[in-house]
């Protein structure tokens, strides 16, 4: 069938791959034929819903796009590959038989990077085709792969000690973010066997990182897979969660899965949280180099500050820099032994981002609500303080890659 369509005879040599959507039969073959004559990849699909699936499966490196199709018209596919950071930055076409003006300004608007109207010469086809693909080979070689264009901002949380609240910051923070910019955010545990989130968040408990861990072959790691196994929480963050069975605990030194894992997530979110517990964990090196920022979360008692410290000369002694380590002091309690921030940082001897004060009403009201406590009380001063942390993280992502 020919919304199974591919080029039957691939050549090694060209790594460029064309996505077609396009309801009509007749043009897909045309096109599709005459694009394959002249080296390219070629892949099909004969509505919006199946030229989505493929987009974000196959990674196309330029997608020709039809306007008047059934059930999702173009520009709809346009705007929802635009809102998906595996296909932000693919080059899109738009070759349809809407000649009017304000049809071009439309495919514009929503996200398309040229518009070409049928019945068109072959020869002007494939010079558009040509010219939108040496965009992206130019970005290739002046920005590094397109891959890293399309990534999603990965921010790994971890602390030196049990107890200071990584996952409380992770599924906060991760809610900032949803809130702040309604991008698809995703918050995952990466411990197995010590999962904790979904009863914080009254989800049903889920095995998902434990069967993403579990696979054999790599290549069964991909989106879709991972894309099942993420949990929807009604405050709009999908979560993967790992189990809260202690047996899983031996998947932890599954490195290669973890790092594949890792690179699927963040081709499936805008944000992608990491709640990589306490220490360096055996997948660490693998997966700290992967992270755009490491929050590090302490309390300000004596011997976390010091255990803190040798942490963050840990993560550095893994390549990461220091300027990508950010310390968050979290004071969950009242307490007079908690230091003040400026004391901690002086001993710590790494500047401190952001400051939590103790606010254990409102996390036992989050907990009774099931949901972060970032949404239970917006004007509280918790709140306020989680929400310069979300703040710096939307900054940074903004910034050139």
């Amino acid at each position: 069938m020919l919304d199974c369509y591919h080029l039957a005879k691939k050549d090694a040599t060209m790594s460029e791959k064309i996505l077609i959507i396009d309801d009509d039969l007749d043009t897909l073959r045309l096109v599709g034929l005459m694009l394959q004559r002249q080296g390219y990849q070629i892949s099909a699909a004969t509505n919006g819903q199946q030229g989505l699936e493929k987009a974000f499966e196959e990674d196309p490196d330029l997608i020709l796009l039809d306007v008047m199709m059934p059930d999702m018209d173009g520009y709809e596919v346009t705007r929802r590959l635009r809102q998906n950071p595996s296909t932000l930055q693919t080059p899109i076409l738009m070759f349809t038989a809407k000649t009017q003006l304000d049809d071009k300004v439309i495919g514009f608007e929503v996200g398309a990077n040229d518009y070409l109207t049928k019945p068109t010469h072959p020869s002007e086809l494939q010079a558009r085709v040509k010219t939108l693909l040496a965009r992206v080979n130019n970005k290739k070689s002046g920005t590094g792969s397109l891959k890293d264009l399309k990534r999603g901002y990965v921010i790994g949380v971890l602390g030196a000690r049990g107890g200071v609240g990584t996952t409380t910051m992770a599924v906060n923070l991760g809610a900032g973010l949803q809130s702040r910019t309604k991008a698809e955010v995703v918050v995952a545990e990466m411990l197995p066997g010590q999962g904790a989130l979904a009863l914080d968040v009254g989800v049903a408990n889920s095995k998902g990182l434990v069967d993403l861990l579990s696979m054999n072959r790599l290549s069964d790691i991909t989106r879709d897979s991972v894309r099942e196994l993420l949990v929807p929480h009604p405050s709009g963050l999908k979560l993967l969660l790992a189990s809260d069975r202690p047996r899983d605990m031996h998947l932890i030194n599954q490195n290669a899965n973890y790092e594949t894992l890792v690179k699927k997530l963040a081709g499936l979110a805008r944000f992608v949280v990491l709640d990589l517990g306490v220490g360096i964990q055996p997948f660490a090196e693998k997966i700290l180099p992967l992270c755009n920022e490491v929050l590090v979360i302490l309390e300000g008692a004596p011997n976390t500050i010091t255990h803190t410290k040798a942490l963050i000369e840990d993560i550095t002694e893994l390549g990461i820099p220091k300027k990508n380590i950010k310390v968050v002091l979290n004071n969950r309690i009242r307490s007079e032994t908690q230091l003040p921030s400026s004391q901690v940082q002086a001993q710590l001897g790494h500047e401190i981002l952001s400051t939590l004060t103790p606010a254990p009403e409102l996390f036992v009201q989050a907990t009774r609500m099931q949901t972060p406590a970032i949404l239970c009380q917006p004007d509280s001063l918790t709140t306020r303080q989680i929400t310069k942390l979300v703040d710096f993280v939307t900054e940074r992502e903004a910034l050139p890659r």
